[in-house]
């Protein structure tokens, strides 16, 4: 598309409205500025939209939520026809900029092309929306958020009716049908229409019910409620979502000495005290830390903007307070669950968890240990939610527990998404219960070190912001896939994955095996010494990760190896990480 053609077709539309023309002509002198913003449309990556906030095609504003609405509601009216319409679309949004306008331009949307919408009240976690689905029946859902993304993003998910996001046979018809609607073409009602149309209906308390009944109904240790009473623990929603229903949620399992941060308490889009609202970072645990010195707390957790990933901050064996990784608490959380539930006569014989292939390694020795079937799948839970399916098609196994390093969990399947309302409440459960034994969360970690061996991760995002961003991503990625490296340092690579192609081989492309999942742009080293490297460009951010996965006997030798290994990685980059 010609970037300067659209941006005057946007200047010159009768329908764009005038402060989207002030903010354009503001930046007219600005070329670079216009190609950024009108080069292409904003793109769908992992089950949606995520763009800055902004006027044209290449961010997020109620006009491109319109077109992606309009593609949404033609892929319905097509494919699910009457009953599509009438069983209609669940509309959950998140404290951030604009959400609650987005919700209601989509739900506009839908409504003026005969499909009912249910329109949450005001703002719900993200797992809400992914049990709304199913719970009113709805054949898609669409939540307005940027999850942890800073202040000045904004994003849309789409779900469809199973309640997990968009299978990959829906969202490539969904996104040729996008790709056909004309800007500022979408049937839009003005908003005395959409009430008086029949087709809207708000939702709230009922369906908070209903979703926290089932997540009470994932507390595993009886035991464990004699512990909650007494056990202080701080919580903070960094301004989002999660507030209300993570606090009834502890409530309900016992949990009577819950501090909130007054701070970041109600909801606020800018994000004020943080300098990014992700509780993967430490930094935004600051008050959060302060709150927990003065209450003497053992346990601190910090959910995102949207409600579904949670931090974890816990007391080390020096009394300081320590953030523990996604990674730990995936593994303290399955070796929990899978225990309690067995020692409890609850662990059916055919369990299965699931994780990531950039996930802890140590997930697999606890499995095997306790002899329950692991799956891996490609980062995000849009697999989890297919997986998950497919076992209640079948009948062959019964989903437990899962999780991401990337600090998103879920048990039960009430949900098909990250939900940080249910992690949040077993998490409270887990540190109370091993509180009444005398440990804390981080003397828990060091059993399992002891028992299953040291595991040690790191991640490193490489943030690309723009379409030069864009190309480099790609570059790099071809670089790799087409002359892949035959060492790395001192490390010898002994199979590369490429889930791209699908197919594993050796440096010198001799293929080993072909692999069994989905297409995607990641590829994954095998090297010597027990190492493991991942490389993927982000699908919801302008970003790159690298993964490093490193085991051994000890943490001083592990941890070593693990800061040699990306030591290498940087000097055959020349120096990008």
């Amino acid at each position: 598309m010609n970037f300067l053609d659209e941006y005057q077709k946007w200047l010159k539309s009768d329908i764009a409205d005038d402060n989207t023309k002030k903010e354009l002509t503001s930046i007219e002198n600005n070329l670079e500025e216009i190609k950024e913003r009108f080069s292409k449309h904003l793109e769908f990556g992992t089950g949606g939209l995520r763009g800055i906030i902004g006027a044209g095609t290449n961010r997020m504003n109620k006009y491109v939520v319109q077109r992606a609405t309009q593609g949404i509601a033609n892929y319905i009216c097509l494919h699910a026809q009457q009953d599509g319409k009438k069983r209609g679309v669940a509309i959950a949004y998140d404290c951030r900029h604009f959400s609650d306008e987005f919700a209601f331009e989509a739900a506009s949307v839908l409504v003026a092309n005969g499909i009912n919408a249910f329109l949450f009240e005001s703002l719900r976690p993200t797992p809400e929306l992914s049990f709304a689905v199913r719970h009113l029946g709805c054949i898609a859902g669409i939540n307005i958020t940027a999850s942890h993304n800073p202040a000045n993003y904004n994003g849309y998910k789409v779900y469809w009716e199973d309640g997990g996001q968009i299978p990959p046979i829906v969202s490539d018809s969904m996104l040729e049908m996008i790709n056909k609607v004309e800007m500022f073409s979408p049937k839009v009602l003005d908003k005395e229409w959409v009430f008086k149309s029949g087709l809207l209906t708000t939702i709230g308390e009922d369906v908070d019910s209903a979703y926290l009944k089932a997540v009470s109904q994932q507390t595993i240790n009886k035991a464990a409620e004699g512990c909650s009473k007494d056990y202080k623990l701080v919580y903070t929603p960094l301004h989002g979502a999660g507030n209300i229903l993570v606090r009834k949620a502890l409530k309900n399992a016992g949990f009577n000495n819950v501090f909130v941060v007054p701070e970041q308490e109600l909801p606020n889009g800018a994000f004020p005290t943080v300098h990014s609202p992700n509780p993967e970072e430490k930094d935004s645990f600051e008050l959060a830390i302060s709150l927990a010195k003065k209450k003497e707390a053992d346990l601190i957790i910090g959910t995102d903007p949207d409600g579904d990933r949670v931090g974890v901050v816990v007391r080390d064996n020096n009394g300081e307070y320590a953030a523990l990784s996604g990674n730990q608490v995936g593994a303290l959380l399955t070796h929990y669950i899978l225990t309690e539930r067995k020692a409890n006569g609850i662990l059916p014989k055919n369990a299965a968890i699931i994780s990531t292939i950039v996930s802890t390694k140590m997930v697999d020795a606890i499995c095997k240990q306790l002899d329950v079937k692991l799956f891996k799948t490609l980062t995000g839970f849009k697999f989890f939610g297919e997986l998950i399916l497919s076992f209640e098609r079948t009948n062959d196994y019964q989903f437990i527990f899962g999780f991401e390093e990337s600090y998103g969990y879920l048990a039960g399947t009430h949900a098909r998404d990250k939900d940080a309302v249910v992690a949040s409440m077993l998490i409270a459960e887990m540190a109370a219960y091993y509180d009444k034994t005398g440990k804390t969360l981080f003397n828990m970690m060091g059993d399992l070190y002891e028992k299953y061996g040291v595991f040690a991760e790191k991640t490193i995002s490489i943030t690309m912001e723009g379409i030069d961003g864009v190309a480099k991503m790609k570059n790099l990625m071809c670089k790799l896939r087409d002359n892949p490296p035959e060492g790395i340092g001192d490390f010898r690579v002994l199979a590369i994955r490429d889930y791209k192609k699908g197919v594993r081989y050796t440096p010198k492309k001799d293929e080993l095996n072909k692999l069994d999942l989905a297409t995607s742009d990641v590829l994954y080293f095998e090297l010597s010494d027990g190492i493991d490297i991942a490389v993927r460009p982000s699908g919801t951010e302008p970003k790159i990760k690298f993964y490093f996965l490193a085991e051994g006997q000890t943490h001083k030798k592990t941890n070593h190896l693990l800061e040699n290994t990306i030591n290498a990685v940087n000097n055959y980059l020349d120096g990008f990480i």
